[in-house]
Order: C-alpha cells, then sequence, then structure tokens
C-alpha cells in the first residue's frame, strides 16, 4: 500500500510568542540527525545578537521595534519556553490552514505528513516543540554562510527516509527549496520521491476576439490559497493532479489540466481564477 503524500511548508515570519512546554533541547523534536547542527546555529545566533544594530538589522531583516523584539526573542532562544511549531507559525499561510479547526483524521494526518522547513532547526514536523525566533534561511549567519546551502546535504539526508518513493507536494519558496536536493524522481536513488508535485495560482485575463488565453501569477496572496491547499490535501490525500479537480478554492481557483506541465523533474499544476 503506497504511503501518504508529504507536504514541505516553509514557515512563517510571524511567531506567536510565549509557551507552556520546557525549553528547546537535542533529541525533543523531529530529524535528531539535525541536532548537532541545531545546537551551533542556536549559538551562532545568540551570538549574532551581540553585535551592531546594523548588522543584526541585515541578519533579520527587520528594523526599528521588530529588531528589538526579534532579539530579544533569539537572545533566549535556548532558554525560553517552547510550544509546537504548527502553533507557533502565525500568518497568512497557517490562517488559512486553520489546524485547530480540522478534523480529528486530518489532524492526525497534519501531524506525520507535513514537514515545515525552518532557517534555525532546517526542517521540523507540526508537533515539534519549538522557541520564538527569528533567522530566515536564506541569511548568512556567520561562520556558517548562507543557511540554505549550510543546511542542503544533511536536510536531504534527514528527508531521504520518508520521501523516498513517496509523492511530494513542495510548496516551499524558492529560497526553501534550495535547503533540499533530492535525487531525481524515478531514479531508484535512495531518498528520491516517487513525484514531487509544486502549485502556481494564476489570474486569466479576459480575451478579446480571438486572442489566446493569457494568465498573471498570483504573488500577492499566494499563501492563502497554499494554505486552503493543504487543507484539502489532507482532507482527500490527494496524490496526483487530477486529484484537484474536486478542490473548491473560496477565491474561485479551479484545477485546469490543459496547463500542467513537467519542468527539472517535476509537475507544476495550475489552479486557474477565470476572468472577473
Amino acid at each position: 500500500m503506497p504511503r501518504p503524500p508529504l507536504l514541505l511548508l516553509p514557515p512563517s515570519e510571524g511567531k506567536a510568542p510565549g509557551g507552556d512546554a520546557p525549553p528547546w533541547t537535542p533529541g525533543s523534536g523531529s530529524f535528531p540527525s539535525l541536532d548537532e547542527r541545531r545546537v551551533e546555529l542556536v549559538e551562532a545566533l545568540v551570538a549574532a545578537m551581540h553585535g551592531t544594530e546594523a548588522a543584526r538589522a541585515k541578519l533579520l531583516g527587520v528594523k526599528g521595534e521588530a529588531l528589538e523584539a526579534a532579539t530579544a526573542a533569539n537572545l533566549a532562544v535556548a532558554s525560553s519556553p517552547t510550544m509546537a511549531a504548527i502553533e507557533r507559525y502565525t500568518g497568512v499561510l497557517y490562517d488559512a490552514l486553520d489546524a485547530r479547526s480540522l478534523r480529528a483524521r486530518e489532524r492526525r494526518r497534519l501531524g506525520s505528513q507535513v514537514v515545515i522547513f525552518s532557517g534555525l532547526w532546517g526542517a521540523t514536523m507540526p508537533g515539534d516543540p519549538i522557541p520564538a525566533y527569528k533567522l530566515k534561511i536564506g541569511a548568512s549567519l556567520a561562520p556558517h554562510g548562507k543557511l540554505s546551502t549550510w543546511w542542503r546535504n544533511p536536510l536531504t539526508d534527514a528527508l531521504a527516509p520518508i520521501v523516498e518513493g513517496r509523492v511530494v507536494w513542495d510548496l516551499l519558496p524558492q529560497e526553501h527549496e534550495a535547503a533540499w536536493a533530492p535525487p531525481d524522481t524515478g531514479s531508484g536513488e535512495r531518498g528520491a520521491p516517487g513525484a514531487v508535485l509544486t502549485v502556481r495560482f494564476l489570474d486569466e485575463k479576459a480575451r478579446h476576439g480571438t486572442a489566446a488565453r493569457a494568465f498573471t501569477t498570483v504573488n500577492h496572496w499566494n499563501k492563502l490559497l497554499k494554505g486552503a491547499l493543504v487543507r484539502h490535501v489532507l482532507a482527500t490525500g490527494a496524490d496526483d493532479p487530477d486529484a484537484l479537480a474536486a478542490f473548491e478554492h473560496p477565491e474561485g481557483y479551479v484545477y485546469d489540466p490543459s496547463l500542467t506541465e513537467q519542468a527539472k523533474g517535476r509537475t507544476v499544476v495550475s489552479m486557474v481564477r477565470p476572468p472577473r
């Protein structure tokens, strides 16, 4: 019996504060092979928080009060309380996913079928306890350099057992995709997925006369659309593009099989909103 599909998600810029679980320690979450690197990054991040305001702003990508809050969270990252990653991460995608409203079956699937990439942790599962922090996977943190590159080999190895031969919905932005380099699908190599599906959301432009169809790629609320898609996959077990035919998105996006493409060993699925 084939294993259910796996979904790869980015973290969120926003993090819920607080927590009521003990501080993070090695062995407390998924992918323990990454723990040594996690400890190294925690130490490097705390050290970086003692740098100048300009250096911290460049590293974290925020300034003013947001920089002060991020600095405080990072300084306490090794000792602050934790909460489950699915509760820690907030923002548009996670609001649309709305994990708390999932039925018990989908909640169980969420816990075992979703992997969240992270600049600090490499990857986490939804139930893993993590503290509040601020660190993008595209950042360069001394002495390790760009984190997506630093994570790539160990993260690919850590994910190999759970992605091998499996359908993977890759909903990662480009900077997170750079941290994962699996073998080509169908190669038979260790860690090669059975299939990798990515999704793009398109708004179709109004046509005049015999003009060809034209589209614009949706960027401004891409995360909201992906959150709704995750709910659909968890509810239905969708493991191929045609399974999206029953997906009714609240904003009117529908699966268009005529626009499905193969690119770099991946299947690119298009969800299209007709002209308004």
